[in-house]
């Protein structure tokens, strides 16, 4: 892959405040930092304030070799208080107006776009109008080709979704990552409620020409639907810390394994080891073991 062709995350970064301390979080961030685990040009794009929380983010991202295209504007750097359940499955209370929800559409980052082969977006960072416009604007840039990949990871939080925001995100992508409880959300949204997952799996990668469609179920496994095929891996067993950042592992791995190469059921089965991996650590960035990392 040419070093110029970037994968990027956009949208939210910002502060998980977890019982035992502060860790990084935000989706895109989580995802650009485990693509880069695995030796590919990351950004993680996004904006942060001019405040003490800010600065902490930008030097741990240094720390970590992450690269990063973030601006600094008026309003305070984002914060999510996270509650996790005895089963290690996290709440989340994200403040607003915050930094991430103003992230400026600039002639650095539309130079980015044009270079990116592979971006992961979200609902979350378009609650607010500056920053949906701005990764609307990103995504619209992208180069389209049959290596080019606009993930669309739902990543349901709270209330901030609309019906709109998530019909338009599925024009925009050609991947789209959901779990199934947000596919139940989604279904009752749109309109056909009383078909098995599978069945609204393939409506939706046939209504919007997805190339792939990755469905996943926790303890009961995940998919991942192409045109005419269905990949299925089971979910490992394993003693869960928690599974903030989960998630967004897998959708790293899958997309750092396909532009590498891998086939689909390569990158699907991977991707789950990785996932699965994440889940043993607390926090949503540790660092991959070696001997998932060898295996691209």
């Amino acid at each position: 892959m040419d070093k110029q062709n970037y994968v990027v995350g956009i949208g939210e970064v910002l502060w998980d405040i977890l019982p035992d301390g502060k860790k990084i979080g935000g989706a895109p961030a989580n995802f650009a930092y485990h693509v880069s685990q695995f030796g590919l040009c990351s950004q993680v794009v996004s904006a942060i304030g001019k405040d003490k929380l800010g600065y902490e983010i930008m030097d741990n991202f240094k720390s970590k070799g992450l690269g990063t295209l973030i601006e600094q504007v008026e309003y305070p750097t984002g914060t999510v208080q996270v509650q996790v359940d005895a089963n290690g499955v996290p709440c989340y209370d994200i403040k607003e107006n915050v930094a991430w929800d103003n992230l400026p559409f600039t002639d650095r980052l539309l130079q980015l776009a044009e270079s990116t082969c592979a971006v992961c977006f979200g609902s979350l960072a378009q609650r607010n109008i500056i920053s949906r416009t701005t990764i609307n604007s990103f995504l619209d840039r992208m180069p389209d080709g049959d290596f080019q990949y606009k993930i669309f990871d739902v990543n349901l939080r709270q209330g901030f979704y609309t019906k709109d925001i998530l019909c338009n995100s599925l024009r925009q992508c050609n991947v789209l990552k959901i779990n199934d409880e947000e596919l139940v959300i989604i279904s009752r949204l749109f309109g056909y409620p009383g078909i098995d997952l599978q069945d609204k799996c393939w409506i939706l990668l046939a209504k919007y020409k997805l190339k792939m469609l990755i469905l996943t179920c926790g303890v009961n496994g995940s998919y991942v639907f192409t045109p005419g095929n269905i990949s299925f891996v089971e979910t490992p067993k394993v003693k869960i810390a928690d599974t903030v950042g989960a998630g967004d592992s897998f959708t790293a791995t899958f997309i750092a394994a396909i532009l590498k190469g891998k086939s689909i059921n390569e990158a699907h089965k991977l991707a789950v080891d990785v996932s699965a991996y994440v889940c043993t650590k607390a926090g949503a960035m540790p660092e991959i073991s070696s001997e998932l990392l060898n295996r691209l």
